[in-house]
């Protein structure tokens, strides 16, 4: 797939973007239902205890405790919202990162895991890059979620309660598994909104640690499988994106 023209920041070419947004604001509407299983933002306890089986799994350690889940909040909104970074994002890093982006997503479609007609989800997008990279392979139905929304690419959600209605996207990419407080709740998430045989692709950090702003540490391959109790191990890769040496894909099970 040809992805050497690459879509420039969303401020710069905003109109260009516009076609999409309808799918954006129909899923924005299908808030996924009030459900004990599926936890909203405001409702986590605080995490008071740096268990990681608290988490579930003892191969993934929690590096710190917070007072209250506004604590933990804050902490990612310092990096999200920071007006340095963001503007690097926006600017010097946006080629770079789409780039590399479209060429991953462009291997993931050789292998018949992406279309163009899939329904594409990007967890903690920030800016939105890899949004823009699957719009600019064809992927049109692409959006992303942060706590801090970047119209048109990326809108505003938590991936611990993303916004969403069960089974709304056949593939789901997030490169942020780090940042999250509860583990278990973010890849309960993807899962929930998968559709069954969909497919989820990390990248992670096994032999390197995250920057200041990550919440935990994978001490194990299995302790990222271990939470995707729904889904399978397609395939596991090294790779050189971003910090992140490894990519896991997974699938949805068809039964699920």
């Amino acid at each position: 797939m040809p992805v050497d023209n690459y879509t420039k920041p969303p401020l710069l070419k905003p109109l260009l973007l516009l076609l999409p947004l309808s799918f954006v604001l129909l899923l924005l509407l299908l808030v996924h239902r009030s459900d004990p299983s599926s936890p909203q933002p405001g409702s986590f306890a605080s995490s008071s205890s740096s268990s990681s089986s608290s988490h579930g799994s003892p191969l993934i350690r929690m590096r710190r405790t917070f007072r209250s889940y506004d604590e933990y909040l804050k902490l990612q909104l310092n990096k999200t919202l920071d007006p340095r970074l963001r503007r690097v994002w926006a600017t010097r890093d946006w080629e770079r990162k789409v780039n590399a982006f479209a060429r991953f997503f462009a291997r993931h479609a050789a292998l018949g895991l992406l279309s163009n007609a899939s329904r594409a989800l990007c967890v903690g997008a920030r800016l939105g890059q890899e949004v823009a990279a699957l719009r600019r392979i064809g992927v049109a139905a692409a959006l992303g979620i942060d706590l801090a929304p970047a119209p048109p690419l990326v809108a505003e959600g938590d991936f611990h309660a993303q916004p969403f209605a069960d089974a709304s996207f056949d593939f789901e990419f997030s490169n942020v598994f780090d940042h999250a407080l509860y583990p278990d709740r973010f890849a309960a998430e993807i899962q929930r909104t998968l559709r069954p045989g969909g497919v989820a692709v990390l990248h992670v950090a096994l032999h390197r640690r995250g920057d200041k702003y990550s919440a935990n540490d994978i001490l194990g391959l299995d302790g990222v499988l271990a939470l995707f109790n729904r889904s399978h191990l397609l395939r596991v890769s090294k790779i050189d994106a971003f910090g992140l040496d490894t990519e896991l894909i997974l699938r949805k099970n068809m039964n699920d």
